[in-house]
């Protein structure tokens, strides 16, 4: 558990936390306006094909990295929040202190490949149970699916199918007491998962590395 290891799009879960409690804190508003930046449309992987110049809404980028893990839309995320992703990912790190982490290191918000990007599970699992207090949070991250409106650069509606497949009643990875939690990929890290169950009052964390 304490062993540090690539974690792929669950460093998402860090990026969410920030999020909520800049929303909570009244520093940031679910209908707040972002404007995408020519680093944010540069990233690959999962992504929304977010545009420069294009502006959205916070909460349709929170669902973005909720349902299908935008890498485009964690960092649009973070330099609205911070002025750079550089800036927000420092912040990223002192909460991860403040938790308790003594095995992680962000280097982007995203949580693309880069050998000084690393966590543990247990570090994982300190940064998910602190999000799971924001009930705002609870609801949105068992959604399955989505639609972005049109904006001032995209004239189609973006339809958002979740990857999640626990959360999926048509998937063979279906389990009933799942409530939502984080899926990642890359080449380097393999697959990663932060999930949640809750069942009689219970709720467990997991988390696979």
């Amino acid at each position: 558990e304490h062993t540090p290891r690539e974690p792929a799009s669950v460093t998402k879960i860090m990026t969410l936390l920030l999020v909520m409690e800049a929303i909570d804190s009244g520093a940031l508003s679910y209908d707040d306006t972002v404007t995408g930046s020519a680093h944010a449309a540069s990233m690959g992987g999962s992504q929304i094909w977010l545009k420069e110049g294009e502006q959205m809404r916070v909460e349709d980028l929170i669902k973005a990295v909720c349902v299908v893990s935008g890498n485009d839309a964690a960092v649009a995320l973070g330099e609205h929040l911070a002025g750079s992703e550089e800036a927000f990912v420092a912040r990223m790190n002192e909460r991860a202190k403040e938790l308790g982490c003594t095995n992680t290191n962000f280097v982007n918000a995203n949580g693309l490949f880069d050998e000084n990007h690393y966590t543990t599970a247990h570090d994982m699992a300190l940064i998910a149970r602190e999000l799971l207090k924001h009930e705002e949070y609870r609801s949105m991250m068992s959604e399955t699916d989505y639609e972005i409106p049109p904006t001032n650069l995209q004239t189609e509606t973006r339809y958002l199918h979740g990857q999640h497949q626990m959360l999926n009643p048509n998937s063979i990875y279906y389990y009933k007491d799942a409530i939502g939690g984080k899926t990642g990929y890359t080449v380097e890290a393999g697959n990663t998962l932060v999930t949640y169950a809750e069942r009689d009052g219970l709720t467990l964390i997991a988390v696979v590395m």
